[in-house]
């Protein structure tokens, strides 16, 4: 049985650091600014041979208003529901504060296995505030540096502990259906493709990766709460809201999807403070981590620069990509805003011909069934492999009906064609000349795999390569 530890506390006393440091990867935001951590993030984490669940907390503030400070509070107290055993976080240098004690009241409330860490304890500043700690009523603190990885034997000690009582618990030794799946997969060698057609590299019962991304305030956030039905992520008309990419786990028709939600993105020019410098960066990875990525635009104001910009970096990343319109349910006549949207999109985006366009509703659920299946079949033509035979068969009439140009009085040829790889799918295209051949013509083929094998908005990467000369060594015996 998995054991969920949640590390809380005031905001800026280190929880982040010491979940990095859990985890074994950077993977949440760290900054001296208070309240960087808004969303409770969870992961796998480990001490040594001992693996447990660890959850990541927004710094406690004490309000209940109805503003972010309150929704993110709001968030912290369903981690400490959900967990077996709470790290209650207090800085051992700055000592206990009045908001640190009106935790411990909450804590001490919710009846939990609640053990008290005093972190930023590597010199002797830190004593008097663990002498002062014993006042919060939790018996010893535990003196600990997250940052430099001082004192994780005693939580060793701790989360051993809830493992065996955990362990003791549990009569059948089956797979905890709370654990994250593995992120690589090896693809089997045998793809299936014959001289007739296409072999697609999809398996419908494995995990799929799908990151949300799209300029800030577009509803991304929502939607994952509408799919997976709970407030699991941070909402609210304030834009910018998300700072951490979350990975939210939901299952939908039998299928593991990796939903992950990411932080808005601005233009670049626009992206001055560090916070949203931090955040930005943590979007990108999300967009290389993914294998689907859908493009959230809002239906007011769709296909900005920025959502542009957004939907070349996917395509150069070779990430399979969906464009969702969201709060379609403001647009009063929408067969003629659906319209004029298909007519942008082909003018904008020319290098992703063919991809999807869904109208969603995140805020009230709408379409979500289309928006899944455009995602499923995405994921198909992006695991897509072409037989060879049928390639050059395909080149040859490519050729013949639109021969390549001849550059500097001389005839390119175009010997012969195969797949090298897929996800996304990628050829190798062999040459004579393969640095003369024109940009005109490599897109030409590109299309016409496009139309020809049934892939349209998929990333087509297309390498060219020169051959060797059979006759040039026959021309060197006779010198």
């Amino acid at each position: 049985m998995s054991v969920t530890v949640a590390i809380v506390g005031r905001p800026n006393v280190g929880k982040s650091t010491l979940f990095n440091r859990l985890v074994g990867r950077k993977i949440a935001l760290v900054d001296d600014t208070p309240g960087v951590t808004r969303d409770r993030r969870e992961a796998e984490g480990h001490i040594g041979d001992l693996k447990f669940r660890v959850l990541d907390t927004a710094g406690y503030e004490d309000r209940t208003d109805g503003s972010l400070e309150d929704r993110m509070r709001q968030q912290t107290e369903i981690a400490i529901r959900d967990a077996d055993v709470i790290l209650f976080m207090i800085d051992a240098k700055a000592g206990v504060t009045p908001l640190d004690e009106r935790f411990a009241q909450v804590l001490r409330k919710a009846g939990k296995d609640v053990h008290l860490i005093g972190n930023k304890a590597e010199s002797r500043a830190a004593d008097p505030g663990l002498m002062e700690a014993y006042n919060l009523g939790f018996g010893e603190p535990v003196a600990l540096s997250a940052e430099h990885g001082l004192g994780l034997a005693d939580l060793h000690a701790i989360v051993s502990k809830a493992v065996d009582a955990a362990a003791a618990k549990v009569t059948d030794h089956t797979m905890p259906v709370d654990v994250l799946p593995e992120v690589n997969i090896d693809l089997p060698e045998d793809d299936g493709s014959t001289e007739e057609g296409v072999a697609k590299r999809w398996d419908p019962g494995r995990y799929l990766n799908v990151a949300i991304v799209g300029r800030p305030n577009a509803g991304k956030s929502t939607l994952i709460n509408r799919m997976v039905g709970e407030d699991r992520l941070l909402t609210g008309p304030e834009a910018g809201i998300t700072r951490d990419s979350i990975l939210v786990p939901w299952e939908w028709e039998g299928r593991v999807i990796n939903l992950v939600d990411t932080a808005g993105m601005r233009r670049k020019a626009r992206v001055t403070e560090k916070l949203e410098k931090l955040a930005v960066g943590d979007s990108l990875r999300s967009i290389q981590y993914a294998e689907i990525v859908v493009l959230l635009i809002d239906a007011q104001i769709p296909f900005e620069k920025q959502d542009l910009t957004l939907a070349d970096l996917v395509e150069r990343e070779g990430r399979g990509l969906v464009i969702a319109i969201n709060k379609w349910d403001t647009i009063e006549d929408k067969n003629a805003k659906l319209a004029e949207l298909r007519e942008e999109l082909d003018r904008y985006l020319p290098q992703l011909k063919g991809v999807p366009l869904v109208t969603i509703s995140g805020l009230q659920g709408r379409n979500i069934d289309k928006l899944m299946a455009a995602i499923f079949a995405v994921e198909q033509k992006w695991n897509s492999h072409v037989s060879t035979a049928r390639l050059n068969r395909w080149l040859a009439g490519m050729t013949e009906s639109h021969p390549p140009p001849a550059v500097s009085g001389r005839r390119l040829k175009l010997r012969y064609m195969t797949q090298a790889k897929i996800r996304p799918p990628s050829f190798i295209l062999f040459a004579s000349r393969p640095e003369a051949l024109p940009n005109a013509y490599q897109r030409y083929l590109v299309n016409g795999l496009r139309d020809a094998f049934d892939m349209p908005g998929t990333p087509i990467r297309l390498w060219i390569r020169g051959g060797d000369n059979p006759f040039a060594d026959k021309r060197k015996k006779k010198d």
